[in-house]
């Protein structure tokens, strides 16, 4: 059983930053990609960025050049960096441990809340 926490989230104005954290339990982390989901309201939940365990990192057009996916293997944190974030980047923020990813299963923290609005 894989367990995913995230924090991080909360209410931040147009052209701000945000930074998520995702604390995952299991001694495979680290040979091990993970990914970064969102869900607006009214909308399906989409990938926003992953990241592989040698580092390799791929985002959805819609957050190129303003997001950051990166991970500390010795910690088993993987981060999101959110910089020049608009209003609709608005949406609660999943972690995942994707079973493409080389788990057994698809694996999801309980979501972390953001919010842009002036």
């Amino acid at each position: 059983q894989v367990q995913l926490v995230e924090s991080g989230g909360g209410l931040v104005q147009p052209g701000g930053s945000l930074r998520l954290s995702c604390a995952a339990s299991g001694s495979y982390f680290r040979s091990r990609s993970m990914a970064w989901h969102r869900q607006a309201p009214g909308k399906q939940r989409e990938v926003v960025a992953t990241i592989t365990s040698g580092g390799t990192t791929n985002y959805a057009d819609s957050v190129k050049g303003r997001f950051a996916i990166s991970r500390n293997n010795a910690k088993n944190m993987v981060y999101l960096q959110m910089n020049s974030l608009k209003s609709e980047d608005t949406a609660v923020y999943y972690c995942n441990a994707p079973q493409w990813g080389g788990w057994g299963y698809d694996y999801w923290g309980q979501g972390t809340q953001v919010t842009v609005s002036s």
